[in-house]
């Protein structure tokens, strides 16, 4: 979504009565947006994450805690790659998330996910560098009928909630299915991306790698440019896309062992 798309439609969300109404309505936390609000990236983020975001206006996401995070940082213009380095809030939603069987490759470059905002995520789950989102995490027993082994997810906004739906749902596929699903390679680790210096959504607790061995990812392959691959079933991204997860397996820079929570992109159905 072009950049003036975007600042237009949040002033039009901002219109129809999503800003910050706390001092009209007498409380101490900003106003949710009206139910008829213009669709965009704020109402999003509002819908995604209700405990956390309260409204927007027409240049910051107001948090329920009264902090203001800018939507954007005024740099026009961006590449792709200058979005994925330093995102800000807007960058999040320019490579649409689709969903649903892939009819081929990604085209285009796209990367839906990837930018991802740090000081957003922080305040929403906290920074895993100061210990704040180890206290948060919570054991899942992942595939516990099919020899998993237990990981560890964080509670906030119910991402472990909805790994467990994940799970028994994918207990329903084929025994054949199991070689895809484990062992899983890991859920939180306070690491960042490899090749940059930005935080994983490892990091908060709220992404999953399955089997390593059935899987392919681009910096293994050829690097920047890698031909596209994937062995992992439509069946199992189905269910995760279902309940919110979206998949690396849909970006040019192909992750398909790859699943993290971004209701904000994919809405739980």
């Amino acid at each position: 979504m072009p950049r003036s798309v975007s600042a237009a439609l949040l002033a039009l969300l901002c219109a129809a009565g999503c800003g910050d109404q706390a001092a009209a309505n007498g409380q101490g936390a900003p106003a949710r947006p009206a139910s008829n609000a213009a669709p965009g990236p704020a109402a999003a983020l509002v819908r995604a994450y209700p405990d956390h975001v309260a409204s927007v206006d027409a240049t910051h996401v107001v948090l329920r805690d009264g902090t203001r995070l800018a939507i954007s940082d005024g740099i026009a213009g961006k590449t792709r790659a200058e979005r994925l380095r330093r995102p800000d809030i807007d960058d999040m939603f320019v490579d649409r998330y689709v969903p649903g069987r892939p009819q081929g490759p990604p085209q285009g470059g796209e990367d839906p996910g990837r930018a991802r905002n740090e000081p957003f995520f922080d305040r929403v789950y906290g920074d895993c560098r100061r210990g704040e989102v180890a206290p948060r995490l919570r054991n899942v027993r992942w595939m516990p009928g099919r020899g998993g082994a237990p990981l560890q997810v964080t509670s906030v906004n119910n991402v472990a909630g909805r790994l467990e739906a994940v799970i028994r749902d994918l207990d329903r596929l084929p025994p054949a299915m199991t070689r895809y699903l484990v062992p899983s390679a890991g859920t939180y680790n306070c690491r960042v991306i490899a090749g940059t210096d930005q935080r994983s959504m490892h990091a908060y607790g709220v992404a999953i790698d399955i089997n390593v061995g059935q899987s392919d990812y681009w910096r293994w392959a050829s690097g920047e440019g890698a031909r596209y691959r994937n062995r992992i079933p439509w069946e199992i991204v189905e269910i995760f896309e279902r309940h919110g997860f979206i998949w690396g397996g849909k970006w040019t820079h192909f992750d398909t062992m790859h699943f993290e929570y971004r209701p904000e992109l994919l809405p739980p159905r």
